[in-house]
């Protein structure tokens, strides 16, 4: 079996499908998804920065409330499981138009909290709330664009998921030094409220026209000559996470995962890294480090994405026109083997020997390598397990997305002990190395990825050229 051999035999896709909305609406589309994505990080990022007033409002310590920062991220990893298989059963419209309401209703009742219970009951509906877009806001944009489009397209909407983390612990540090850590919840509600609003003045229903599980279910119906229309069916919600079964979406989950924690261990201790480091005593000041990691993550987006749809074109051409959807992960490769590991580990050097303005320089260089890096290895690596699972994106986003939490959750209580124990070198090293392993593994992929989709049937994509 060659590389060449594209053992995508169980779906087909007709490109009449994609013109069904304008190229001008399609973009729209793409920036209403985008802002949409942007609010679940930043529920997570804003929220840290307060802990310190939270705790003293509500007359509890921090470590308490800290818990509701896991539980959030925890329940919103299980709402990304609940909402994406009723996403390709109901369709898209529906999944928005349930989820959004409950966002807007947890963050608006978080910020009214009086008691440390109303406050994890707020957060847990909030973080239910803001699952859905993390799985079923990429499987969006995949029902509108063709594969050799859908990267550029992807670059946007994770450029916007990572800029959440890199901005939202700047804007939490603002409001709780210049107004209240329930200023920022409301701020969350509006823009929970806007998301929604945004969405349903302009966002048709994408799912491809028949394709839809009660669609289905109709038909048969019909056919069986049974009239019982429109009825809700209970779902698996853990479904979704037998697709990590497939070896090519496990290998390249886990490389993303391992991207995505360097991200978290430069970003989650860097009021201690960087704060007490460099003597940055204001939140604002520290707030604002994590900025060139939000630039990284605005330059890296359409890069990434461009890269990604120009390294499959570039691939089918050299085949003669067939398609091998491991060409796209030809696009991580820089930040795999450079960008991502350069950065942390230069970074963790610089924090625990360079000392001075030359040191905070050098550190905040290395926030945005990182953030080009990340942004560099996760959009085509998300794009490519929609593309080889296109009838179901949602799914496979939801199981990428859930065991990523688990793992970075992991991570991001283990990094400060980490840094405590054996110091920021020796911890941004032992990163470092896994960002190394990312590479390996995407190599792994794009050499055997024919072979591996071999092992076991998944119902991969077939797309069948233009005529």
């Amino acid at each position: 079996m060659s590389e060449t051999t594209p053992l995508l035999q169980s779906t087909s896709i007709s490109h009449d499908v994609y013109d069904r909305f304008s190229p001008a609406r399609k973009r729209v589309i793409v920036a209403v998804i985008a802002m949409a994505g942007l609010i679940a990080p930043f529920a997570t990022g804003s929220f840290v920065p307060c802990v310190p007033e939270v705790a003293e409002d509500l007359n509890t310590t921090g470590t308490v409330i800290n818990l509701t920062v896991g539980l959030y991220i925890l329940i919103m990893g299980f709402g990304t499981l609940v909402w994406a298989p009723y996403s390709g059963f109901y369709g898209r419209q529906p999944i928005y138009y349930s989820s959004l309401p409950l966002l807007c209703l947890g963050s608006l009742a978080a910020a009214l909290s009086r008691t440390v219970t109303e406050l994890t009951i707020s957060r847990a509906i909030q973080g239910f709330g803001a699952g859905s877009v993390m799985s079923v806001g990429a499987a969006t944009i995949s029902d509108i664009y063709r594969v050799e489009e859908r990267g550029t397209a992807m670059g946007v909407y994770f450029g916007a998921v990572l800029l959440g983390p890199a901005l939202a612990p700047l804007a939490g540090g603002l409001a709780s030094t210049y107004a209240s850590w329930r200023f920022m919840q409301l701020i969350l509600f509006g823009m929970a409220l806007a998301a929604l609003i945004a969405i349903i003045v302009f966002l048709p229903e994408t799912n491809h026209p028949g394709t839809r599980g009660i669609d289905k279910l109709i038909a048969q119906d019909e056919t069986e000559g049974r009239t019982r229309g429109w009825r809700f069916v209970l779902l698996n919600p853990f479904s979704s996470l037998s697709l990590l079964k497939s070896p090519n979406i496990f290998l390249v989950v886990l490389a993303g995962t391992f991207t995505l924690i360097t991200d978290y261990v430069l970003l989650i201790p860097l009021s201690y890294t960087v704060g007490v480091r460099y003597g940055l005593t204001n939140p604002a000041w520290v707030g604002a480090c994590f900025l060139p990691a939000g630039l990284g993550n605005v330059i890296g987006a359409p890069l990434a994405g461009r890269l990604a749809d120009k390294a499959l074109i570039d691939g089918r051409k050299r085949r003669g026109g067939e398609w091998y959807p491991e060409d796209r992960l030809r696009a991580t490769l820089p930040g795999a083997l450079i960008l991502v590991p350069m950065s942390v580990l230069i970074f963790g050097l610089t924090a625990q020997y360079v000392e001075g303005k030359a040191g905070l320089v050098i550190i905040l260089l290395c926030l945005l390598a990182n953030g080009i890096g990340v942004d560099i290895v996760l959009s085509p690596s998300g794009t490519y397990t929609v593309d080889i699972l296109h009838d179901r994106s949602a799914e496979v986003m939801a199981a990428s997305s859930s065991f990523r939490n688990v793992f970075c959750a992991i991570a991001s209580a283990a990094v400060l002990p980490s840094i405590e124990t054996i110091g920021i070198a020796a911890t941004n090293t032992i990163t470092a190395v896994m960002g190394w392993l990312t590479f390996v593994l995407i190599v792994i992929v794009i050499k055997y990825g024919a072979q591996l989709r071999g092992w076991i049937d998944m119902g991969y994509t077939l797309r069948i050229s233009d005529s």
